[in-house]
């Protein structure tokens, strides 16, 4: 009898979360690979986070970019590392989500390759366009695109990419003929636009809300179903065209199978600095909402993801080039 008590004892704490938990510390720094430029909204996030949860990891959390392919080859790189918690990436509603439906040949399956540690934040696009445009709304922006047919350039982070994928859902939504230009991240194409090589972006909020407030560049809508708390005087599409609705995410991910323990205990540091004022400020900043889930609340966000932007790829007709 006792002797059942003391093994039943034992399975107990070993089942404690919290136990389960204290029994991973990392001992070595820990590589987070951003699947895109330097600059953007999620090279942004990832270096906010990692900065965070450093100190509470007792190790160095290092931003390793890795661009190319929409995100794919950096996250290919994780799907393929080995699963010890060492080797993490911060996963996108492009990478995750929408890849799956633009790739006819996937490197990696966005499910099974991958633990879910927890989504970080939502973030909303932002369409801007040069000063020169003469649209001053969403309206005008749809009318000038009419009038001259294929005239107007709009930039994205990569064929595939949200940005990509806003623009073309917006010229199928209003039969505007437009050119989408390509580039490898977000932060290249900020820069034509705001060098007037291209006329147009829906880029993430984070990546153009100082050049709008510097008058570099002027904001015409946002795509999100509300507006922004930090441009309320900018209208939502949808106000123009109801339903519209792209709305971002990412968060951080490790190889499918990385031990519970691990995941588990950066879960937890993320849910607890995503909580801290200080970090809801600095996202406050950029436009970003926090989130913080567990692992399980993210792996069925993703789950639910997938399907709804694999049917927004099929409504805009988009196609990687």
């Amino acid at each position: 009898m006792q002797r059942r008590q003391i093994l039943a004892g034992l399975a107990a704490i070993a089942a404690s979360p919290a136990l389960a938990q204290a029994q991973w510390s990392p001992d070595r720094p820990i590589r987070v690979i951003v699947p895109f430029a330097p600059g953007g909204s999620t090279d942004i996030t990832a270096r906010l986070v990692a900065e965070a949860i450093s100190p509470r990891l007792g190790q160095p959390v290092v931003i390793e970019n890795r661009p190319g392919a929409a995100g794919n080859i950096g996250s290919e790189a994780v799907a393929r590392a080995a699963p010890d918690g060492y080797t993490l990436v911060m996963a996108t509603s492009s990478t995750h989500a929408t890849n799956g439906a633009l790739y006819r040949n996937m490197p990696f399956d966005a499910q099974r390759d991958f633990a879910p540690i927890s989504q970080t934040t939502f973030i909303p696009n932002l369409l801007v366009v040069h000063p020169d445009v003469s649209a001053r709304d969403f309206a005008g922006l749809v009318a000038e695109a009419k009038a001259k047919p294929g005239v107007l350039n709009f930039g994205n982070a990569g064929s595939g990419t949200s940005q990509h994928l806003s623009a073309a859902m917006i010229a199928a939504r209003t039969g505007i003929d437009v050119t989408h230009v390509s580039y490898r991240g977000g932060t290249p194409a900020v820069t034509d636009l705001i060098g007037g090589k291209i006329q147009a972006m829906a880029a993430p909020l984070v990546e153009v809300i100082a050049h709008v407030q510097a008058g570099r560049l002027r904001a015409i809508a946002i795509t999100t179903a509300r507006r922004s708390a930090l441009l309320p005087d900018v209208p939502t599409i949808a106000e123009t065209l109801p339903g519209f609705e792209v709305a971002l995410w990412n968060g951080y991910m490790a190889p499918a199978a990385t031990p519970a323990p691990i995941v588990n205990r950066i879960a937890a540091e993320i849910r607890a600095v995503m909580r801290t004022d200080d970090m809801r400020a600095k996202l406050a900043q950029q436009g970003s909402e926090p989130v913080g889930s567990t692992p399980e609340e993210f792996r069925a966000f993703v789950a639910s993801e997938i399907p709804k932007w694999s049917e927004l790829v099929r409504i805009s007709g988009a196609k990687v080039e």
